[in-house]
C-alpha cells in the first residue's frame, strides 16, 4: 500500500474518533474513541517521517524534520489553547467544541490528497517477493540496532508528562493554571526543533542527543529538588528544550541509517519499541512517587539520562558517529 494512504487512514481515525466523543454518554464510548485516535496516531507516524525522508534532500534533512516535530508541537500548544477559548466562550459545551474539532481534521485530511506526493516505486516486472514476519523486526545495521536500543533508553528516561501536572499540582500551582503547564511545554519544544534541526544539518546528531540529555537531567533534577511554581516553570522550559533537541533528531538519524527500501519498517521498529519503553517507564515512575514519593520518580528519570549519556558516549554506539 502507498506510504500516503497510510498517513491518511491514520489521520482519518483520528478524524473519525470526535463525533464519537461529541456524541458520547458513557465511558465506554469515550475509551473506544479513545483507542481509535491512538491507533491512528501509531498507523501514521512511521509512513509519515519516510516520506519526508524520500522527499527532502539529504543536506536538509535536520531541518525537515525540525520543521515537522515544530509544527506538532505548535499544534499541542495552539488546540489546547484554542480548547480553552472555546470553553470560556461557549460555556463549557464540551459536546460542541468536539464537534468544532471536526473542522481541522477534515482541513488536514484533504490536505494530504492535495498536497502529499511520495516518489513513485520503481517500476519492476518482476513480483515483489514476500518477506517472513521476522524479518520487519530484522535490522542488519548495527547502526539502527544501536539507534532503537538507544530510543529505548531515552523512552525509559522520558516518561509521560501527566508526571510533570502532578507535580505542577504539588508545588501549588492553582489547578486552573495548570494547563498553561503544558501549554508552555509545548511553545518551548515547538520554538527549539527547527533550530535544533537546522544544527543537525551542521554537527553531529549525536552532539544534539548528548545536549538533550543533559537538559533532562538537569530538568529532572529541578523537578525533584525544587517543588515550587518558580521551579515547576525552569524545569518545564528545559523539558521542551530537551525535547527540542531529540525528537527530531533520531528520525535525522533513523533516515540516514535506514536502507532506502526499507525506511518505513525502520520508523515503525523504532516506534514500537520506543512506545513499549515509554509504558513501562510509566509504570516505574508510577510505582516510585506512590512508593517513595515524587522526587524518586524524577531521580529515577535521571538516573535513566544518565544511563543512556553513558552508553551514547561509550564504543557501543560508535557506529552512530
Amino acid at each position: 500500500m502507498p506510504k500516503k494512504w497510510l498517513v491518511f487512514a491514520g489521520y482519518g481515525l483520528g478524524v473519525v474518533s470526535k463525533p464519537f466523543f461529541a456524541m458520547a454518554g458513557a465511558m465506554p464510548v469515550v475509551f473506544g474513541a479513545r483507542l481509535f485516535d491512538r491507533i491512528g496516531k501509531g498507523l501514521r507516524g512511521a509512513p509519515r517521517d519516510a516520506i519526508v525522508a524520500e522527499v527532502t534532500p539529504k543536506e536538509i534533512l535536520g531541518a525537515a524534520y525540525g520543521l515537522r516535530q515544530s509544527l506538532d508541537a505548535a499544534g499541542a500548544f495552539v488546540g489546547p489553547a484554542l480548547a480553552s477559548l472555546l470553553l470560556f466562550l461557549w460555556a463549557a459545551d464540551f459536546r460542541t467544541i468536539f464537534w468544532a474539532a471536526l473542522i481541522p481534521g477534515i482541513c488536514c485530511l484533504i490536505l494530504i490528497l492535495v498536497g502529499v506526493e511520495e516518489k513513485a516505486a520503481a517500476s519492476s516486472d518482476a513480483r515483489p517477493v514476500p518477506r517472513p514476519w521476522r524479518d520487519f523486526f530484522t535490522m542488519e545495521s548495527p547502526a539502527l540496532r544501536s539507534l532503537v536500543l538507544l530510543g529505548v533508553l531515552f523512552s525509559l528516561a522520558r516518561f509521560s508528562n501527566a508526571f510533570i501536572v502532578l507535580r505542577a499540582a504539588d508545588a501549588g500551582i492553582a489547578v486552573a493554571l495548570i494547563p498553561l503547564i503544558m501549554v508552555g511545554m509545548n511553545l518551548v519544544f515547538s520554538l527549539a526543533s527547527y533550530p535544533f534541526g537546522r544544527l543537525a544539518d551542521k554537527l553531529s546528531p549525536v552532539k544534539l542527543l548528548v545536549l538533550g540529555l543533559l537538559l533532562l537531567m538537569t530538568s529532572d533534577a529541578v523537578f525533584a529538588l525544587w517543588a515550587t511554581p518558580a521551579g515547576i516553570g525552569l524545569g518545564v522550559v528545559l523539558w521542551g528544550l530537551h525535547l527540542g533537541a531529540t525528537q527530531g533528531i533520531f528520525s535525522v538519524m533513523i533516515a540516514r541509517t535506514a536502507p532506502a527500501d526499507r525506511k518505513a519498517t525502520a520508523f515503525g521498529i523504532f516506534n514500537f519499541f520506543s512506545g513499549i519503553a515509554m509504558l513501562a517507564a510509566g509504570l516505574i515512575a508510577g510505582i516510585l512517587w506512590e512508593s517513595v514519593g515524587p522526587a524518586a520518580s524524577f531521580g529515577g528519570g535521571a538516573l535513566f539520562a544518565a544511563v543512556s549519556l553513558a552508553l551514547l558516549t561509550s564504543r557501543r554506539f560508535s557506529a552512530l558517529r
